[in-house]
């Protein structure tokens, strides 16, 4: 998939609040799972080696899932989801 990623003013704030990275992000496009989405969008997950503090509790994994529009010549990260384990 090469298309141009575009992260909404949504998606970035999720980011933030949820603790994903860019590039994590990226990477589960890329070579994530893809999974049904409501709305006819798609979304896809990955799950990340964490081993770290997350809201003062320790997880060793980072399941990261962003939800996109996939358009012509670019996708549209729309809003982005993570799960710690």
């Amino acid at each position: 998939m090469d298309k141009r990623i575009i992260f909404s003013n949504h998606s970035k704030l999720q980011m933030i609040e949820r603790g994903a990275l860019k590039a994590e992000i990226i990477e589960t496009i890329k070579m994530g799972e893809e999974v049904p989405a409501k709305l006819g969008r798609k979304a896809y997950r990955k799950n990340f080696q964490y081993k770290n503090y997350w809201n003062g509790k320790f997880y060793h994994i980072k399941q990261v899932m962003p939800v996109i529009i996939e358009e012509k010549e670019s996708i549209i990260v729309i809003t982005v989801y993570t799960y710690y384990f």
